[in-house]
């Protein structure tokens, strides 16, 4: 997601939840993004996936933005949406998994723990490395 402002666009980013990202900033965020499941629309899943990860309901005509190859070889197709999200109303689905390792014991944490909105010059900062390729063909397409 995406806005603008009389500064310049800012966009919406996401950080990851569970404590292996915990103390990590700069570099650890994301745009939001999930897996597609079997038979699903590369656009429902964009929008299912934002609002798992954050609670809204993205309304309004997606921007094809293409396929973006992650730093693990995984490819990903992204959109973009012009609009506006509360960060107030920021809700996160939740994982499960073994904390402390190799303790037995499992731990729920959200999948997301904050969105922030970024300009797109602090968004280059906090955004996986390989997700800036993303913030440069955003910014050439609005």
């Amino acid at each position: 997601m995406f806005r603008r402002r009389s500064s310049g666009p800012e966009v919406l980013l996401v950080h990851p939840g569970g404590p292996f990202w915990a103390k990590k900033d700069d570099g650890a965020w994301s745009i939001p993004k999930g897996l597609r499941e079997e038979g699903e629309a590369a656009e429902v899943a964009a929008r299912r996936e934002f609002y798992e990860e954050t609670g809204c309901v993205p309304d309004g005509d997606l921007i094809r933005l293409g396929e973006f190859r992650q730093a693990g070889g995984k490819r990903i197709e992204v959109f973009a949406l012009e609009g506006d999200f509360d960060l107030g109303a920021f809700k996160s689905n939740v994982f499960e998994m073994e904390w402390p390792p190799h303790s037995g014991g499992r731990r729920t944490f959200p999948e997301v723990d904050r969105a922030g909105w970024f300009s797109l010059e602090e968004a280059r900062t906090k955004i996986l490395k390989s997700q800036q390729p993303i913030l440069t063909t955003l910014d050439e397409v609005i």
